[in-house]
């Protein structure tokens, strides 16, 4: 090798999309949201934050591809209900468990939803079983809950970790203490077990028309 050659073991490694969303996880997971940084990003990868870009066009194009792969699990396995408030459920479950898996996890979900850029996994999972509006509804509905709930779940959580949280502040409802079951179950099962009464009246205001 001559003088005027570059070390080949100086140079960075070639590194794929799939590396970087992993990396990006890993350090979300280490550091959370707030400090993950394509700087910092670009440190553990080993490049240049530059690198990063022949990627993704942004941070938000990178969250969303965090959150894809977050989401990725959340999908009808064999076993699962048939039909459609039950696939719902298991589906929401589904959902929370991936959430709560990363740090964060809802915070950044929730923004590349909000944003367009990620979408709920929910939507192409129950149209397998049922392509209709109420299907889209409850999909939606699912979503929203379970995201919002993992939210300020992991507030919750950091707040109690920081020692910040209120005392009197509770995660499960009081009105779902009587059912057996913690608010998050309770809800989501009040949640998809209505598609049926709303399928109800959205069909009886479609024969008779708006009073």
């Amino acid at each position: 090798m001559s003088p005027n050659e570059p070390n080949p073991a100086s140079r960075a490694p070639r590194r794929t999309k799939d590396d970087v969303v992993d990396a990006a996880l890993s350090l979300l997971d280490r550091v959370g949201l707030p400090d993950l940084s394509m700087r910092r990003l670009a440190d553990d990868l080993g490049i240049q934050p530059s690198a990063i870009y022949w990627h993704v066009a942004s941070k938000q194009e990178l969250l969303a591809a965090v959150s894809g792969r977050i989401l990725a699990p959340v999908v009808l396995r064999p076993g699962d209900p048939s039909d459609l408030a039950g696939a719902a459920v298991a589906l929401g479950h589904r959902l929370h468990d991936r959430l709560l898996a990363h740090r964060d996890g809802a915070e950044v979900v929730s923004s590349s939803l909000a944003l367009g850029l990620t979408p709920s996994p929910l939507h192409d999972a129950l149209a397998e079983l049922d392509d209709s509006p109420a299907a889209r509804v409850v999909a939606d509905a699912v979503t929203h809950y379970v995201v919002g709930f993992t939210f300020h779940e992991q507030q919750r959580r950091s707040a109690d970790a920081w020692g910040t949280a209120a005392s009197a502040v509770s995660l499960t409802a009081a009105s779902f203490t009587d059912t057996g079951d913690d608010g998050f179950v309770a809800a989501l099962e009040l949640i998809a077990g209505g598609i049926g009464s709303w399928r109800t009246g959205a069909q009886a205001t479609k024969t008779t028309g708006p009073r």
